[in-house]
């Protein structure tokens, strides 16, 4: 949800020529929902030793949440960059609140999508060991996932920038938010920060540290909804490959490493509907 620093693109620019210089393990298996093969997924699945998913916004546009860059995307008609940075927030926190009391603030009205719900029963079986997700709308937890790790922070703690210690949380900010004003401080009258990274900010030291581990260890990693343009939650699916683990794509966009993919299916909402029916 954040957007690309300049040390993340250096990053994005050594991560594409890796791309183009070393060899990874291609297999390319274009699917779509009249072949899915969704039997031999679920195979993976089943015999993946440590099963790991990465999450972006595509995932939650199935729970009525806009994505970014998507057909309908919030950056056709907001300004997302300037909602989300950080020094536009510390000199007008206004402008935050108000735009994003539409998508951040409503959250309790939004219900887990299949995809929510299967990653959770994944999990809950064994299959999935770890939940990687650059979104931050609560809804695998909804899901019923509990190993997820949020590596573009969440709104569930609002903080002040000023006096350490001082924790709201979600249902109290998202009160206020509601009723047309901020949550504030109650030392200093600060207006009050979510705990998400906005541009300019750094990632959560321990959610990435957390992300890279299992991206790492992974042999399978499903990466749903993202189309992998922003870094370093784009650069997770590269730690599997490098250590000869599998990925497979389910995404409705490109992605840098479409060809990279064991699998690649374009349609969500049908592959977790199938796979629903095989667990």
């Amino acid at each position: 949800m954040t957007g690309i620093s300049e040390e993340s693109k250096w990053k994005y620019s050594a991560s594409e020529n890796y791309r183009l210089n070393e060899p990874f393990p291609i297999i390319i298996r274009s699917m779509n929902k009249e072949n899915p093969q969704i039997a031999e997924l679920f195979d993976l699945i089943k015999q993946a030793k440590h099963l790991v998913a990465l999450t972006g916004a595509g995932v939650s546009t199935l729970s009525g949440i806009r994505d970014f860059r998507g057909k309908n995307g919030l950056y056709n008609d907001m300004d997302a960059e300037k909602i989300f940075d950080i020094n536009y927030f510390e000199e007008d926190p206004s402008f935050y609140y108000s735009q994003a009391g539409s998508f951040i603030y409503n959250l309790d009205e939004k219900e887990a999508s299949i995809v929510h719900i299967v990653l959770g029963e994944l999990e809950k079986l064994g299959f999935l060991k770890a939940l990687i997700t650059q979104n931050i709308d609560l809804l695998h937890q909804k899901g019923g996932s509990k190993n997820v790790i949020e590596i573009h922070g969440s709104p569930v703690t609002h903080y002040c920038m000023r006096c350490a210690g001082i924790r709201v949380g979600y249902e109290e900010a998202a009160a206020v938010v509601k009723s047309g004003g901020m949550p504030k401080c109650p030392k200093c009258r600060r207006v009050l920060k979510p705990a998400i990274t906005f541009f300019g900010e750094s990632l959560p030291a321990q959610a990435l540290k957390d992300a890279v581990t299992e991206s790492q260890k992974s042999d399978l990693m499903l990466v749903l909804g993202t189309s992998l343009t922003v870094f370093p939650a784009a650069g997770m699916p590269e730690y599997t490959l490098r250590n000869s683990g599998k990925i497979v794509i389910v995404n409705n966009m490109p992605t840098p490493l479409d060809r990279s993919a064991f699998l690649h299916f374009d349609d969500l909402e049908s592959v977790f509907e199938e796979l629903k029916k095989l667990i």
